[in-house]
């Protein structure tokens, strides 16, 4: 039996899990890795250090509410118009009112 993209069932073949496999099953549930790095001398935090990793595929990304790159302008068009937008609206909101101002004060 296979999946929906024509891979095998993991365990099927009564085999261990290929590395493709493995693959599939991270992308569709995905995985979350977290840890914390402290270095400390002497009671004296030198050096703190956050991970946050998360591994899945578009779709399941998507589905936990992750979708940075669709607004963030150096990754997506879509983003970098909408900013350009906001930023043309308000150049155009002060020059209305430098206008407005100077049409008052001679």
């Amino acid at each position: 039996m296979t999946t929906p993209s024509g891979l095998p069932r993991l365990g099927d073949d009564g085999g261990g899990a290929n590395l493709a496999d493995i693959l599939e099953r991270v992308l569709d549930k995905g995985v979350v890795i977290a840890g914390d790095i402290r270095i400390n001398l002497l009671d004296i935090e030198l050096l703190t250090i956050k991970l946050r990793l998360v591994v899945a595929s578009v779709e399941r990304a998507k589905e936990m509410g992750i979708d940075w790159w669709e607004r963030d302008p150096a990754l997506s068009s879509k983003a970098r118009d909408g900013e350009l937008g906001r930023e043309n609206a308000d150049l155009r909101r002060r020059i209305a009112a430098l206008e407005a101002r100077r049409e008052e004060h001679p």
